[in-house]
């Protein structure tokens, strides 16, 4: 007897299995990198003593990954989540290797 079911009844194919995956790693690393980025900038710049700014910026780390998560399942497509997490992280690196390598940004 010949088999009859069709594409749909088969699962996903595999380009949308990869999506999804690709979606996981973006919430996974991307939101920890970006995460992290945010933090290490909130805690030398907020304007508040030393364990202050550290333990605020800390706090609001939380709420920062689980931005980072939403965006990246809520995103349009999968390039567009790297794409989200990346130029941000991007900008935060520069900032911080701006400020690494002598350039002066106030505090």
């Amino acid at each position: 007897m010949p088999e009859t079911t069709s594409r749909s009844c088969r699962g996903p194919a595999l380009y949308e299995r990869l999506a999804v995956l690709s979606r996981i790693v973006a919430a996974v690393a991307g939101g920890y990198v970006l995460t992290s980025l945010c933090t290490i900038v909130a805690a030398r710049y907020l304007p508040m003593g030393r364990a202050d700014a550290v333990m605020t910026a800390t706090m609001s780390s939380f709420a920062i990954f689980t931005c980072a998560v939403i965006w990246v399942f809520a995103a349009r497509s999968a390039w567009r989540a790297w794409a989200g997490l990346a130029v941000p992280a991007l900008l935060l690196a520069l900032l911080l290797a701006l400020v690494a390598w002598g350039g002066s940004v106030a505090a």
